[in-house]
């Protein structure tokens, strides 16, 4: 009995698209299931083709390549949506790394969950999380705030916005605007605890740690090469009270509490160091 047409249907196969992570450096950075995923897919979606060929003809891979960047992004998503809805199955890569941090793709995952498309990643090298990693600075919470703006301006008007943030935050950057970077980020935030991470996985890797003024005077005498990762300790915990509003606190306290107690009480609600509070209970005892 011949197929009907729901039958040809069913068996047709579902198109897919793969979001690959590749080295950020050391070519052996890759993981076995991205060059299967790699080697069995029909295109592999790229930013730079002779980069990714580089990629690809070390491991032997001969799966033809598509150009997918900034300037390319809204034709070449239209093309790519088109041949994953008629079954294809697509691998994006950037030129280095997880895809989408920093790096175009982010419209054309959008567009494939719209049309329904199984969109899945293969998971490996990242210049943000191996940064993270060994900078020496707190890793429960980050902010990842990607490349600053050139312009002056606007650059100013990104970190006020981040002053208050008590994660880590993390930036990209060039070697040639490093220091330019570094200096704006001390004028804004301050002289923070930092780190900048540079050449990861390469031959010449280095993690510079210290505050922003150490930093800063390091690659002064030591101009940078290779991308750089900017690392920086988050705001410290605003206070909740300011001073009249603790020594109310600690007026009302001491009424039915110890010294001691109070000023356990109240430098808890305050975030403020208990011997700052413990110093204005004591004048205000003196007071009384």
């Amino acid at each position: 009995m011949p197929s009907s047409k729901s039958d040809e249907k069913s068996q047709r196969r579902t198109g897919e698209l793969f979001l690959v992570a590749t080295p950020i450096g050391n070519l052996k950075d890759i993981t076995l299931r991205a060059l299967e995923i790699l080697k069995s897919v029909d295109r592999i979606a790229c930013e730079d083709t002779r980069t990714s060929g580089t990629l690809l003809s070390h491991y032997g891979i001969k799966v033809p390549l598509t150009p997918y960047h900034t300037h390319n992004e809204a034709e070449a998503t239209a093309q790519l949506v088109d041949s994953l809805v008629a079954g294809a199955r697509i691998a994006l890569i950037s030129d280095a790394g997880t895809p989408l941090l920093s790096d175009p793709g982010a419209r054309l995952v959008r567009a494939a969950i719209a049309a329904g498309i199984r969109v899945t990643p293969i998971p490996g090298a990242s210049a943000l999380l191996s940064a993270i990693s060994i900078a020496g600075l707190p890793a429960e919470q980050f902010y990842y705030a990607g490349f600053l703006p050139s312009k002056t301006t606007a650059r100013s008007n990104a970190l006020a916005a981040l002053a208050t943030i008590p994660a880590t935050l993390v930036f990209y950057e060039a070697p040639h605007r490093l220091l330019e970077s570094l200096a704006a980020i001390h004028i804004a935030l301050g002289n923070r605890e930092g780190a900048v991470a540079r050449e990861l996985t390469k031959l010449y890797e280095e993690c510079v740690r210290g505050h922003l003024s150490d930093i800063m005077t390091h690659f002064e005498k030591h101009a940078p090469r290779g991308e750089c990762v900017i690392l920086v300790h988050g705001a410290a915990p605003a206070s909740a009270m300011d001073d009249e509003q603790i020594d109310d606190a600690l007026r009302e306290a001491m009424v039915s509490m110890s010294v001691k107690e109070a000023v356990a009480h109240v430098s808890k609600s305050a975030g403020r160091a208990k011997s700052d509070v413990y110093a204005r209970a004591l004048a205000l005892k003196g007071e009384a």
